[in-house]
């Protein structure tokens, strides 16, 4: 057993199951956070618009050039934010967990 525990310690698979059993149920609940709480304020500040249906289009010259080509950036911007907030949460659930601490330091 003593074997095993020093694996575990030593090869850090705590921290990679911690972090994904954590990561796994936190993000659903960040998730929501991030679509009922962040966005609604950013769609606030750009005046009322849905962030994830907020695009960038380009059009090319009428009569020359008719393809178009559009950016959801809004919902890559929502993509970004929800991934910084599940990081952070839970980074912040293992630091205060003292998970951290698990694994023994690289020699």
């Amino acid at each position: 057993m003593n074997g095993f525990m020093d694996f575990v310690r030593e090869q850090g698979v705590v921290g990679l199951a911690v972090g994904l059993a954590i990561g796994g149920a936190a993000g659903k609940a960040v998730e929501a956070i991030v679509e009922g709480f962040i966005n609604p304020i950013i769609a606030f500040i750009l005046g009322g618009a849905d962030l994830t249906a907020e695009t960038l289009t380009v059009v090319g010259e009428p009569g020359v050039d008719e393809r178009v080509l559009t950016f959801g950036w809004g919902a890559i911007l929502s993509g970004i934010i929800t991934l910084l907030a599940t990081a952070f949460v839970i980074y912040w659930i293992v630091k205060q967990a003292g998970l951290d601490k698990l694994d023994k330091e690289a020699k």
